[in-house]
């Protein structure tokens, strides 16, 4: 079993959420599970954040769409393949 995460830090919240938003719509057939984070709520919202998606595309998909966030200015990107091995089977 396999897993693939990608994970995005936003250090320019308010000035590039709309571009990430617009990649992550682009290639939501890829992303099984998204989590936004970011600390602060109401008149102490702060501007970084952090996405965390779990993909389901090819890993070449995967590795493209990691490329497309990581180019957008102020925000990061990193992805992980993770991976179990299968039970021996007696």
């Amino acid at each position: 079993m396999e897993k693939t995460i990608l994970i995005i830090l936003i250090g320019t919240r308010k000035e590039s959420a709309v571009t990430v938003q617009q990649v992550l719509t682009a290639w939501g057939c890829i992303i099984k599970t998204r989590l936004g984070l970011h600390d602060g709520v109401l008149e102490n919202c702060t501007n970084q954040g952090t996405v965390i998606c779990e993909l389901c595309g090819t890993k070449e998909q995967n590795e493209e769409l990691a490329h497309k966030i990581k180019v957008i200015q102020g925000v990061s990107s990193e992805l992980v393949t993770v991976g179990l091995e299968e039970p021996i089977k007696n």
